[in-house]
């Protein structure tokens, strides 16, 4: 059959559901023989011609499950959408105009529940890809309608991190406003992150100043930071650790060099090569006896210190924007748990020659920024906003205006 056919026949069967006068039927006939020319004539040029979008059945069950997660969406701090084009469909007795609203209103939840509802402002400076947006949801949609899994296709799209299971049940139990809305800026940022973050990955929070390392889903370590400053915050990103550098060399950043005026003596094991100035490696060194090799266009590390009295502090926003790790040869061991020993470590340490030790694979890690989440020792906690960035996420109430609707 071809194209100006089938289009004359999907006319026809329009006619069947909606009468029209002999007027009203010339007009519409016209309309679509000229549209019918346009998209000939686009074909013809060379232009793609658009293929229409499948069309998902719904039976009563399956609606009445979707109506469920629309009203249970508060529960993850997510707002209420609009069902009035649902509502005025099934009033209608329209069930391909029901079929419509069902599906434009599962997959609008659906990404709320995958991907979050903030815009681009609300998620300035948020530099960790997160995956999932390359996740067919209209396909998976489909899928569990055929199968009749619509509650496991929502329950699929939580967050699955029992930080934000964590999150979730707090917020249920919470009463009092500022805490709610803490919990829900953070249960939303957890919504911007990767479903899955890896078998194994480092998991740093520069709000609440730890690390955890996570082995085979399990959380394997805890180890507390140092964090940037608030005039040069540690930004949120995600890159791989490749190795452990043990007695790095210290590469001075151009923006320590501006800020130190050039001083930087030879005493304390400073060396100018190239154009750079370096530290040796030592007891002095701003790197300590161990960093991270983990390239990211940010140059932020994590790093042992010398000055390990810092550590003792609640709040510890001291560095220029890497992270300073407490423990940091036992972290690094830990890291080598499989490729040396901590016996090994030592020793190479004890050389004073700069060594890169490769992992066995990489490791992501990624920076983060969660002013409620779990701390190391399993307890939740709500921190201080040390660099400000709440504001910009809203709250759950605000939602409305991004991804509401």
């Amino acid at each position: 059959m071809n194209l100006f056919a089938m289009k004359l026949g999907m006319v026809g069967r329009i006619f069947k559901c909606k009468p029209l006068s002999l007027t009203g039927i010339k007009r519409a006939v016209a309309l679509r023989i000229a549209q019918i020319a346009l998209a000939i004539a686009g074909a013809s040029a060379g232009a793609p011609v658009a293929a229409e979008a499948p069309v998902n059945h719904w039976n009563s069950v399956q609606i009445a499950e979707l109506r469920h997660w629309v009203s249970d969406a508060p529960r993850d701090a997510l707002p209420l959408l609009d069902t009035k084009a649902l509502n005025a469909a099934q009033l209608s007795s329209d069930s391909a105009a029901a079929d419509r609203a069902a599906t434009d209103l599962a997959l609008r939840l659906a990404r709320m529940h995958l991907l979050g509802c903030a815009g681009p402002a609300q998620r300035a400076g948020w530099r960790i890809k997160d995956s999932d947006e390359s996740i067919d949801l209209s396909a998976r949609l489909t899928e569990a309608l055929a199968s009749g899994e619509v509650d496991s296709f929502f329950e699929s799209l939580r967050p699955r991190h029992p930080d934000y299971v964590a999150l979730r049940a707090a917020y249920a139990d919470e009463a009092d406003p500022q805490r709610r809305t803490s919990l829900a800026r953070n249960m939303e940022r957890w919504r911007w992150m990767p479903q899955s973050l890896g078998n194994s990955y480092i998991l740093v929070n520069a709000a609440t100043f730890e690390a955890r390392l996570w082995r085979d889903g399990k959380q394997a370590g805890t180890w507390p930071v140092i964090v940037g400053k608030r005039s040069t915050p540690t930004p949120v990103f995600a890159a791989t650790v490749k190795g452990v550098i043990l007695n790095p060399w210290w590469v001075v950043p151009a923006s320590i060099v501006r800020e130190m005026r050039g001083r930087f003596p030879a005493s304390k094991g400073y060396v100018r090569s190239g154009g750079r100035i370096m530290q040796r490696p030592g007891p002095g060194n701003a790197l300590g006896q161990m960093k991270l090799d983990m390239p990211n266009a940010f140059t932020v590390y994590m790093h042992d210190t010398p000055g390990k009295h810092l550590f003792g502090r609640e709040v510890r926003t001291f560095s220029h924007g890497c992270i300073r790790t407490g423990n940091a040869l036992d972290f690094a061991a830990t890291l080598l748990d499989g490729v040396m020993t901590r016996e090994e470590v030592d020793a190479i340490v004890a050389t004073g020659k700069t060594t890169n030790v490769a992992l066995a694979s990489g490791l992501p890690i990624y920076i983060t920024y969660f002013t409620a989440g779990i701390r190391g020792d399993g307890e939740l906690a709500i921190m201080d906003d040390v660099y400000n960035r709440d504001s910009r996420v809203g709250a759950a109430e605000d939602a409305h205006r991004t991804c509401g609707g």
